[in-house]
């Protein structure tokens, strides 16, 4: 349901007016805001709206506590902006160093995101550009691969012409596994000149018919009985499903570190024979060597984007368990499959950064730093290295639509990390 009429609406008051006039011009710099949880879609809203009439092409990266939170955040704004300008950057389900794999729908969204951000459609509205990216702060926090925005998905539509086989090969290429029957996302299958693939974007896998070199005709069809649905309108679009590829690099460094982690090489040959294996995104850092292969999700957003904190003390709160947590698995995991000591391969380049580094690094981009609370929270005293407000600050009241609220102005001059 679309209501962006209401937004309309809400704009005229003066405390969002300001929003959207502080939006629109020179936002950089770090601003609190104070107002009742039931506006802060309004006010992502107004942001990205101020800041899209103003001709910025960066997007809002809303960041949430959780992502329950998020997905209720992208549900509330998809009424109030164009659906497809508004997307979700969903976080692995598994620790960095885990010997688990994310799930290939979690990387696909994450990718798909990525994708539009670097490279949007102009003419795909639902690959096209983003007015708003919601994160959880826990994609915040996790160093991921630098240029991921730069894997390119595989695209296909009716009367284009590319040969199956070397379909077939890229889709091997960004980790698809080949199956006899598809049945889950990461998955295709070939029969003759009928390829199916399951995009780990989509909500029902696509059947690709060929003639020849030609793409016939593009349609969803049904898992349970495989039976061919409606017509695809916008095509074969599929991601990667993992974000690190076994490229001849990747499979090198692995055959090397086999060599010389025995106790991990029941993995590393399998990844150096080219074979994806559970887990093995944990080994990333000592697979991928050299500086600059890991980036934040603030270095890997365009330049301009601004980042708005919903409810600023509850992420904080969360940002410190989960670095805690990851660092007391970190130092117990890859331990253990050493038989005890300490982990055989320095693995922390993965680990969950703290939310001081984030702020940090987000704002020596140059990137506007904007937090909004409930009533009463905000400007709230520091109670770790972790907070993000400096203690000298300049409030000035203006408006809510409800009740009195505060925009609290920060002195860049101040310590971020105090």
């Amino acid at each position: 349901m679309s209501l962006s009429g209401l937004l309309d609406a809400a704009r005229t008051d003066p405390a969002l007016s300001t929003v959207a006039q502080r939006a629109a011009g020179d936002a950089a710099g770090e601003l609190d805001l104070t107002a009742p949880e039931s506006l802060r879609p309004f006010v992502v809203a107004t942001l990205a709206a101020a800041r899209a009439a103003a001709g910025r092409r960066a997007p809002v990266l809303a960041v949430t506590a959780t992502g329950r939170e998020a997905d209720d955040l992208v549900a509330a704004l998809t009424c109030l902006l164009p659906p497809d300008r508004v997307a979700a950057y969903p976080a692995w389900e598994t620790l960095p160093h885990e010997k688990l794999s994310p799930r290939a729908d979690t990387i696909g969204r994450r990718l798909a995101v990525l994708r539009r951000l670097a490279h949007p459609s102009t003419d795909d509205p639902t690959t096209g550009p983003l007015d708003v990216v919601v994160a959880p702060v826990r994609s915040v926090l996790q160093p991921q691969l630098a240029g991921l925005g730069e894997l390119e998905p595989v695209g296909l539509q009716a009367g284009d012409t590319a040969p199956l086989e070397d379909v077939v090969e890229r889709l091997v290429g960004i980790a698809y596994a080949r199956v006899d029957l598809v049945e889950k996302r990461g998955e295709f299958a070939v029969r003759g000149g009928i390829l199916d693939v399951f995009p780990p974007t989509e909500e029902h896998p696509v059947r690709v018919e060929f003639w020849g070199d030609e793409v016939e005709e593009v349609r969803y069809f049904a898992v349970a009985d495989q039976r061919s649905l409606e017509i695809a309108g916008h095509g074969l679009w599929a991601p990667p499903c993992r974000e690190l590829l076994l490229t001849p690099e990747v499979r090198e460094r692995a055959s090397q570190l086999a060599k010389d982690h025995p106790a991990l090489a029941e993995m590393l040959d399998k990844v150096a024979d080219g074979i994806p294996v559970e887990g093995m995104e944990s080994l990333t850092p000592a697979l991928l060597e050299g500086s600059g292969q890991l980036q934040l999700l603030v270095e890997a957003l365009p330049a301009d984007t601004h980042v708005l904190l919903c409810d600023p003390e509850r992420i904080r709160a969360r940002a410190r368990d989960l670095v805690a947590t990851s660092a007391e698995f970190l130092a117990a995991s890859w331990a253990a499959a050493a038989g005890g000591g300490e982990a055989p391969i320095d693995l922390g380049a993965a680990a969950f950064r703290s939310l001081a580094e984030v702020r940090s690094t987000a704002t020596g981009r140059g990137l506007p730093w904007w937090t909004v609370a409930p009533f009463g929270t905000a400007g709230a005293s520091p109670t770790s290295s972790d907070a993000d407000f400096a203690d000298d600050a300049t409030d000035v009241h203006i408006p809510t639509v409800d009740d009195p609220g505060t925009v609290r102005e920060i002195d860049h001059g101040a310590d971020p990390t105090v």
